[in-house]
């Protein structure tokens, strides 16, 4: 049990894993940022375009049902709630393929980077290695 905790802590305490808990957290708050841009910006004056309709409110109503306490509830399909979800979507989607587009043009940028070559020798350096040598050449 001792060497499973050391493990997991092990695990727990490596970059990636970190990395990917703060891109988590990241992508969930970025995600709740779009989802009100889209239904707080966009929406509205869309609906205002089609005779100030709130997509939020466009339902299909299909049956009615009486509960136990009397009242009428009515059964309906909400597909207003359903075309923001899906614009919702295709931004998160779109700013996602953008931020992967840049970084991939980023690391084809740092693949093409050729390493730079050592540079020659100075006058001095070959002068001192043709002393090395010849000092090994007397001692053999």
């Amino acid at each position: 049990m001792k060497n499973l905790i050391k493990e997991f802590k092990q695990f727990v305490s490596r970059g990636n894993v970190i990395e990917l808990a703060v891109g988590l957290i990241m992508a969930t708050y970025f995600g709740a940022i779009v989802k009100s841009f889209v239904d707080d910006i966009i929406m509205p004056p869309i609906g205002y375009i089609i005779a100030g309709v709130d997509f939020a409110e466009l339902k299909l109503k299909i049956a009615d049902r009486t509960l136990a306490d009397g009242t009428i509830q009515a059964i309906t399909i909400n597909y207003g709630s359903f075309i923001n979800t899906v614009l919702t979507f295709l931004i998160v989607s779109a700013a996602i393929f953008l931020v992967v587009q840049s970084y991939n043009r980023f690391m084809k940028k740092e693949e093409a980077k050729p390493e730079p070559k050592p540079a020659a020798p100075s006058k001095e350096e070959v002068l001192l290695t043709e002393i090395r040598d010849l000092l090994k050449e007397k001692s053999n």
